[in-house]
């Protein structure tokens, strides 16, 4: 690369090209620091909003579990059920393992030890809790029997 030599337009050769005193950009770097934080912010609150909480979304996936054990589609209900109860129960043995006597009705929700308790009244008057714990969502895994 050769430097460059005379003759200039004008005589004091050529200008620099920062001729100011730096300035600092603190404001760019607060406006990209605080976006970010509110990105984040708003995914969180986007989530709650389009998913539900966790209390909403074991509710869900319950009477979906439900819905499909009482229209005989054991296959349905076998893939919303958690990996270790999936391995335990074939698909034609969901129901006898899960269901009461009667229709079930979804009823409160809690959350114990980590897992979502969710209550299933029956139709007979008897009540039973669907444990719900998240593995690639909500997926069922395990019943405690009717009281």
């Amino acid at each position: 690369m050769s430097s460059t030599q005379g003759p200039y337009l004008y005589d004091d050769g050529p200008a620099p090209l920062h001729t100011g005193t730096p300035r600092r950009a603190n404001g760019l770097l607060l406006w990209i620091f605080g976006g970010t934080a509110a990105f984040a912010v708003l995914m969180v609150v986007l989530t709650l909003v389009l998913k539900g909480t966790g209390e909403e979304q074991a509710q869900e996936v319950t009477g979906v579990f439900l819905a499909a054990l009482a229209q005989d589609d054991t296959e349905t209900a076998h893939q919303l059920l958690c990996q270790d109860e999936r391995i335990r129960l074939s698909p034609e043995e969901v129901a006898g393992a899960y269901l009461g006597e009667g229709a079930g009705d979804v009823g409160t929700t809690r959350e114990v030890d980590g897992e979502r308790r969710v209550t299933v009244e029956w139709s007979d008057g008897a009540t039973s809790e669907l444990a719900v714990i998240g593995e690639d969502g909500p997926r069922i895994c395990g019943v405690t029997q009717a009281r």
